[in-house]
C-alpha cells in the first residue's frame, strides 16, 4: 500500500527537478499524477517514468501565470484522472539578478505573477474540486530565501516570502473543508535552473561559479546541498496522512542553513 493511493495530484513545473522528483515519488506511492509546464518535451519524459511506474499520467502544457491556461490545466487534470486531491505549487522562474537600484518594472511583475499569481491561481481553481471531494492537501514549494533576505535576487525573494503569506491565509479559509496547506522551504537544489541562477549571481558579484557554489555550501552546517528527492519526501509527508495534523506550516529542508 502507498501513502497516496487512489488519490490524484497535479504538480506545477512537472517536467524537471524538483517538480520531477515529486512525481515520481508520489506514482511510487500510488498516485496518478498530472504535471504542467512551458515546455512540452520535459513534461512527456516525465510522464512516461510516471507511468513505467504503473500510474496513468497526464502533460498539460501551458502558463501557471495565465488565468485561462490554469483554468484548462485544472479541468484536464479532473476530466482525465480525477480530482485533483493534491496540488503541488512548484512551479516558479528565477526572475531579474541583480541590485533593486537596477530593477526592470517588466522583469519584477512577471516574477510576481509566476511565483505568486500563478500559485494563487492553481489554489482558486482546484480548492472548490477538493472540497466537492471532501478535503485535499496543497503543497507550495517556497524557498530557504522565502525566510530571509538574499541580496541581488529581491523579485525572486519577495515572491517566495509571499508564499508563506498565502498558505497561511488559505490554510486559515479551508481547514473546516478538511483541506490542508503546507509549504516546503529547500535550500540550494543542483538543478539546471539552480546552475543557470549560479551563473548570473556569479556575474552580476564578478566571481566564478564555483565561486558561488562553494559559498553556498559552506552555509550548511552538513556541508552540502539538499537533493531533489530528499525535498520530494518532505512533500509526501505534507500531502500523505502522515501530516494530517499540520496545516499553515512551512518546513526547511535546507541542510541546516535555515532553522526557523
Amino acid at each position: 500500500m502507498g501513502a497516496l493511493d487512489g488519490q490524484v495530484a497535479l504538480i506545477t513545473g512537472g517536467g524537471t527537478g524538483i517538480g520531477r522528483a515529486i512525481a515520481l515519488l508520489f506514482a511510487r506511492e500510488g498516485c496518478d499524477v498530472a504535471i504542467s509546464g512551458r515546455r512540452p518535451e520535459p513534461l512527456e519524459e516525465t510522464v512516461a517514468l510516471i507511468e513505467s511506474e504503473g500510474r496513468r499520467g497526464l502533460a498539460v502544457a501551458g502558463d501557471i501565470g495565465s488565468q485561462e491556461d490554469v483554468s484548462r490545466m485544472v479541468a484536464r487534470t479532473a476530466e482525465t484522472l480525477g480530482g485533483p486531491d493534491i496540488l503541488v505549487n512548484n512551479a516558479s522562474v528565477v526572475g531579474q539578478v541583480g541590485p533593486v537600484a537596477g530593477l526592470d518594472l517588466r522583469e519584477w511583475e512577471e516574477a510576481i505573477r509566476i511565483n505568486v499569481t500563478g500559485a494563487m491561481l492553481c489554489c482558486r481553481e482546484a480548492i472548490p474540486r477538493m472540497i466537492a471531494r471532501g478535503g485535499g492537501a496543497i503543497v507550495n514549494v517556497s524557498s530557504n530565501v522565502g525566510r530571509r533576505g538574499f541580496p541581488n535576487r529581491a523579485p525572486y525573494v519577495c515572491g517566495k516570502w509571499a508564499m508563506h503569506g498565502l498558505g497561511q491565509t488559505l490554510a486559515l479559509e479551508v481547514a473546516k473543508h478538511g483541506v490542508r496547506v503546507n509549504t516546503i522551504c529547500p535550500g540550494p537544489v543542483m538543478t539546471d535552473r539552480l546552475r543557470g541562477s549560479m551563473e548570473r549571481m556569479a556575474a552580476a558579484r564578478g566571481v566564478t561559479v564555483d565561486d558561488v557554489r562553494r559559498e553556498w555550501e559552506a552555509e550548511s552546517p552538513m556541508g552540502r546541498f539538499a537533493t531533489a528527492e530528499e525535498c520530494a519526501r518532505v512533500a509526501l509527508f505534507l500531502a500523505s496522512d502522515a501530516s494530517s495534523a499540520m496545516t499553515g506550516q512551512a518546513l526547511n529542508v535546507t541542510c541546516g542553513v535555515i532553522m526557523t
